[in-house]
């Protein structure tokens, strides 16, 4: 998989790179006419998993990126747990992924745009595992532009 070293950067500059290709995905679901939603997940610089939005496609209600980057890093990492691992995801989860990441136990998440509606903060929820940093606004307009577009050619 994908490696980057940024020994000699900084954790912003990090965080950036992988939420750029998390936009990638989000991309791919557009072209798909999936709602633009991509994530990346990160151990030790490496991409681990990644996925994007695909609920149209396997007519499943569960197949959020998220999931879908998680089932990819749990493969590619020959385990459930997530530990050390952080999610890049271009808008911040809804409650279901929230709590699916509580049982990854992921160390970290980073989100770009809010989702006012039906992301897990705005439900007042405390889904998280206690051990997961939380960090949103990465690359944010970026992630809200794709998110408005698609939906101003759905109406």
């Amino acid at each position: 998989m994908s490696f980057y070293n940024f020994e000699e950067t900084n954790p912003e500059a990090e965080d950036i790179h992988y939420m750029k290709l998390a936009l990638e995905e989000a991309k791919k679901a557009l072209a798909e006419d999936e709602i633009p939603i991509g994530a990346i997940v990160v151990s030790k610089n490496r991409i681990v998993g990644r996925g994007y939005n695909l609920t149209e496609k396997f007519n499943d209600v569960t197949a959020h990126a998220e999931m879908q980057a998680f089932t990819s890093a749990a493969q590619t990492l020959g385990g459930k747990y997530l530990r050390d691992c952080t999610l890049y995801v271009t808008i911040e989860p809804c409650v279901m992924c929230a709590g699916a990441s509580y049982w990854t136990q992921i160390s970290r998440i980073v989100y770009g745009a809010r989702e006012e509606k039906r992301g897990f903060i705005s439900k007042n929820a405390n889904l998280l595992h206690p051990k997961t940093e939380l960090k949103g606004g990465v690359l944010a307009d970026e992630a809200a532009i794709l998110m408005r577009d698609f939906f101003v050619k759905k109406r």
